[in-house]
């Protein structure tokens, strides 16, 4: 176990450090000049070359690299050239709104795709099941953005719920059933691509563990379906499903950020398309840094549970 937690970190700190080289070099690949940003289209040379020497963008690109990074270490990601506020005090007021709307939109999934897996899984191709099967290939088949602007039509306009509609983002402190309500389109639509994910790999699992020696033995023992279900058949059926929500988390970032500026909620995702608009370098620069690396350790984290859930992966 000690063995496969110290590979999986020394992986996890290479691949740190690809992508924050990669995080780096992207804001060279980005359109347009820091100066002319910064001093506007008259600029002379002369300011632009003093600007070039007070920003550090006068040394050789592994030296720049190498000043950077030592100070996101040390929390300073810099100064946005826009706004003049920090970018780390901008990624920490917007984060928190991204891992609300993941999280509830998971508890939603893990809510109706478990026991719908298990009610289809009693009985392959049985009429619930080829219900349930239909049902979630349509789903899948809709993406997010054509959800979210559905359920403005139908939840905001039609019904009239407050805090439901673009611009309406409440925030946590100021009032729990205001947020709660702002951001439940949100979760629902990221929720609805992820039920059908882990719907359909529970489902397959579910099928294949039943027909295992284990389970005809408890069945010969008089326990109930339902308690083979849940303490028998899902426990090794789970390994899928977890690894299926590690991939998932990458999808449902750039599926936030999609209903995010859609609904103008002032998360990350609505912060980096703004940002990129505006050619805000340094701003576009740390969001990818700390998106990348958060799917990094959260892949991380799953890699561990899955390994608590089935040890033998990690003597394989």
């Amino acid at each position: 176990m000690l063995k496969y937690v110290t590979r999986r970190l020394a992986l996890l700190i290479g691949i740190v450090f690809i992508i924050s080289v990669g995080s780096f070099y992207l804001i060279h690949l980005l359109p347009g000049d820091p100066a002319v940003v910064i001093l506007g289209t008259g600029a002379s040379p002369a300011a632009k070359a003093a600007l070039f020497a007070q920003l550090g963008l006068d040394k050789p690109i592994y030296l720049q690299y190498f000043t950077w990074i030592g100070n996101v270490v040390r929390g300073n990601m810099g100064t946005s050239f826009i706004s003049q506020s920090s970018v780390a005090g901008t990624i920490r007021a917007a984060l928190p709104i991204d891992l609300e709307i993941i999280v509830l939109s998971q508890i939603l999934a893990f809510i109706f795709a478990i026991p719908m897996a298990m009610r289809s899984a009693r009985k392959p191709d049985g009429v619930i099941d080829r219900i349930l099967g239909a049902s979630s290939f349509t789903l899948l088949s809709v993406p997010p953005f054509i959800i979210i602007v559905l359920l403005v039509l139908i939840v905001s306009i039609k019904l009239g719920i407050p805090h439901t509609g673009p611009s309406s983002y409440v925030t946590l402190a100021s009032d729990p059933v205001g947020n709660l309500e702002s951001l439940a389109l949100p979760a629902i639509t990221l929720a609805t691509g992820s039920f059908v994910v882990y719907y359909r790999v529970l489902r397959s699992d579910l099928i294949a563990t039943l027909q295992e020696e284990f389970i005809t033995m408890a069945r010969s023992k008089g326990i109930s379906q339902r308690r083979i279900m849940w303490r028998h058949a899902f426990r090794p059926s789970s390994v899928a499903l977890l690894g299926a929500a590690s991939v998932n988390i990458g999808g449902l970032l750039a599926s936030g950020f999609v209903v995010q500026y859609l609904l103008a909620i002032p998360g990350l995702g609505y912060t980096l398309i703004s940002a990129i608009n505006m050619s805000d370098f340094l701003l576009v620069q740390g969001i990818v840094l700390t998106v990348s690396v958060g799917v990094v350790v959260i892949n991380f984290l799953f890699d561990f549970i899955i390994n608590i859930v089935d040890p033998r992966i990690s003597r394989e």
